[in-house]
């Protein structure tokens, strides 16, 4: 992991440490990446319960909940089997939070509609989630790599915005 990598990492655990929330992790062709990055951090069992590997639909859809009218519809690869990843995780690893990823890092397996490169990465709740789409195919390593780190990123963000959002709730209560 690069420096940036963990001190993402660092700053991940200190809110949710310091939040008492949890997280988990729904990967497809990230492959539990997120989830490494997430417990590089000591103290790490604190707050992260674990992590679904979903690389084949089939557990998408057994373990996550993912609509199979869904995969068939639209691909595993999109923003709303990202979304529904999220989702899942949270029922199935009751967490307040989970980061997804599902793409196609390489080198082969790309579409002219969906090529190599292409992964979507989704955090959030049950409620409320945000994505992320990674487009560029850097080779199988780096697409990995900047995905993992881009979800590192996108779940940084997320829980920085709920802890401001739950620090002016605090302050109206007053």
């Amino acid at each position: 992991m690069d420096f940036e990598g963990k001190m993402i990492s660092r700053e991940v655990s200190e809110l949710l440490w310091d939040s008492g929330k949890t997280v988990g992790t729904a990967e497809s062709c990230t492959g539990g990446r997120i989830a490494e990055s997430i417990i590089s951090v000591p103290g790490a069992s604190k707050y992260f319960k674990g992590g679904i590997i979903c690389y084949v639909n089939e557990v998408k859809e057994n373990l996550l909940g993912v609509s199979h009218e869904l995969l068939e519809e639209k691909t595993a690869v999109c923003e709303e089997v990202a979304t529904a990843m999220v989702k899942g995780a949270c029922r199935a690893l009751q967490t307040d939070y989970a980061v997804a990823a599902t793409g196609i890092a390489g080198p082969a397996g790309g579409t002219k509609e969906i090529p190599v490169g292409t992964i979507w990465l989704a955090c959030g709740t049950q409620e409320k989630t945000v994505t992320c789409k990674v487009e560029e195919d850097h080779g199988r390593d780096i697409n990995l790599a900047i995905a993992t780190n881009k979800a590192m990123q996108l779940l940084l963000d997320f829980l920085k915005a709920e802890t401001t959002a739950n620090n002016t709730e605090t302050a109206k209560e007053s």
